[in-house]
């Protein structure tokens, strides 16, 4: 019983197999099937070479959500050179509402030649090329969070000599930390001195004739400080035209979380507006002369991270590209021998002759062909 049953389950399984095996002797091979392989197994292996290089690619996704940290203090990273000596400019930041004044104290105030040594002004001229890219591909703007970490430094690289000439501009950098509210860093004439209803700057001291606000920004971002992204202000230079000029930037800052398989950072990214102005109150035209930039936070938190095609997926597509070829090309090689055949029966139709008619005395025709006679001789 037991052996019938086996067979029985093997005949059934038998009867279930989508891969019937035809014996080699009705198999039958032609030479545009061999060439049609070939074609087939040539493509196969440039579509398998192709998938396998977009499975190694790694893309970034990016999803949005309103950001709900408003407790956190607020990271800015400051690199500026000023064309002013280190005595007469002052760095601070004032709030949304003007009545907190940000400490400075983690601002380094460094005596610099605002001129760059040819090394530095290599590095400004690529650093100016690649934003000038960016504006133009934001695609590019992906590679450079993937390259994150990766990438050499972006930062000024050091004077390489020794040069004699005394220093004639102040290099502010270092980092501050403010509340997540809209607010403004400037940079402007004279020590900032703090009072209840703000704050002051003591320029009286400060000859006027010496303002110069020309000015080259290395470096500025917020948040968690990530080598190798690049910000939209780095490696900016602006040439003051004129002693009472103002500089303004309009920055607006959006949260954004960098996750990729390299590093996981919490920064911030932002765009900015520029503008300046001669400062003339004749002319309507009032202010302060220095520079200001003023950021705003986006309610917007931007979430990054980078993605890879799973295996599943690639092993899908391969199987998709193998099955669809084998399918096209035998359907495709098909249809061309049956139009083959029929333009080469219609050319053998052509090329019969009928045998020419005997006419009779009567005027007909015999249109019949001749009956072979058997010699009996």
């Amino acid at each position: 019983m037991r052996r019938l049953n086996r067979k029985k389950t093997l005949s059934l399984v038998k009867e279930l197999d989508a891969f019937p095996k035809v014996p080699d002797s009705y198999v039958e091979t032609s030479a545009s099937g061999g060439t049609v392989s070939l074609i087939a197994f040539t493509t196969m292996a440039l579509l398998t070479i192709m998938e396998f290089s977009v499975y190694q690619d790694t893309w970034m996704k990016y999803e949005y959500e309103v950001d709900k940290d408003f407790s956190s203090k607020l990271r800015i990273n400051i690199d500026i050179t000023v064309a002013m000596k280190c005595q007469y400019v002052g760095a601070d930041v004032l709030d949304l509402a003007e009545t907190m004044v940000a400490s400075a104290d983690g601002l380094v105030y460094e005596p610099v030649i605002f001129d760059l040594s040819p090394q530095q002004k290599e590095w400004q001229r690529m650093l100016q090329l690649i934003q000038s890219r960016l504006q133009e591909e934001h695609s590019l703007q992906d590679v450079i969070f993937k390259s994150a970490f990766k990438s050499s430094s972006t930062a000024l690289p050091p004077r390489e000599e020794d040069s004699s000439q005394p220093p004639d501009a102040c290099r502010i950098r270092g980092h501050l930390y403010v509340n997540k509210v809209a607010g403004n860093f400037h940079i402007t004439v004279g020590k900032a001195i703090p009072h209840p209803r703000g704050h002051a700057h003591l320029a009286a001291l400060v000859n006027h004739d010496s303002y110069n606000f020309s000015h080259r920004i290395d470096h500025l971002s917020f948040g968690e400080l990530v080598p190798g992204i690049i910000n939209p202000l780095d490696g900016t230079e602006k040439i003051a035209e004129d002693h009472n000029q103002m500089f303004q930037y309009f920055i607006t800052v959006v949260p954004t979380k960098l996750h990729t398989y390299k590093i996981s950072a919490d920064t911030h990214q932002f765009s900015v507006t520029e503008r300046e102005r001669v400062i003339n109150h004749a002319a309507g035209s009032h202010g302060v002369s220095g520079i200001f930039m003023k950021y705003d936070l986006s309610s917007l938190m931007v979430t990054v991270t980078e993605e890879h095609m799973p295996f599943w997926q690639f092993f899908v597509r391969l199987c998709g590209i193998v099955g669809g070829i084998f399918s096209t090309t035998g359907m495709l090689h098909g249809i061309g021998k049956f139009i083959v055949e029929i333009i080469y029966c219609r050319f053998r139709i052509g090329s019969y002759k009928p045998v020419n008619s005997v006419p009779f005395e009567d005027g007909h025709t015999d249109n019949h062909l001749p009956l072979l006679e058997n010699n009996t001789h």
